[in-house]
């Protein structure tokens, strides 16, 4: 009997928490209905080190990430929301040291200055960094895991900034 009866408090909990799901919208971001457009202008690489595709890949995740997740409509220049801004880093470090004083592993860091204007909404705008960063094992050298943590890092760098855009929303 008591079986059943944790089978049903269960049963009723879940299926609350799912329907509570379905006031969120996780497909898009829901904001100001005055704001129509957004433009990205082409980040730009003021550091050294990188795949030279670097700022081409993260300009594109950016304007793909907005127009995947808004209802805004992309322009080239003068949107209403507009993002502009620096890669100024691409750091590689060593992270934790072995018993003889080599690094265990390496972390690869990036680091994006990126300025956002609001036109409606002023006192949103913002100018500051965002850095996002990846470890690897000592034995592979930046080469070797390059193709793979870059994209990862600027996937997470995309979603930060549009995080930070879209929270204010």
């Amino acid at each position: 009997m008591k079986i059943n009866i944790w089978k049903s408090f269960l049963l009723l909990s879940l299926t609350v928490m799912v329907s509570g799901c379905g006031i969120y919208k996780f497909t898009s971001v829901e904001f100001n209905k005055d704001l129509k457009t957004f433009s990205i202008q082409n980040f730009t690489m003021a550091t050294a080190g990188g795949p030279p595709n670097l700022t081409l890949n993260f300009n594109e995740k950016l304007k793909e990430y907005y127009q995947r997740n808004t209802d805004l409509k992309f322009r080239t220049s003068d949107g209403d929301l507009h993002l502009e801004g620096t890669i100024i880093a691409y750091e590689l470090s060593p992270i934790s040291a072995t018993a003889g004083d080599k690094a265990a592993m390496n972390r690869l860091t990036i680091t994006v200055q990126v300025k956002f204007t609001n036109k409606l909404q002023e006192e949103q705008n913002f100018d500051k960094d965002f850095s996002f960063y990846q470890d690897f094992p000592q034995d592979q050298s930046l080469s070797q895991v390059e193709p793979n943590l870059v994209p990862k890092i600027l996937d997470q760098l995309v979603l930060n900034i549009f995080n930070s855009t879209a929270a204010t929303w």
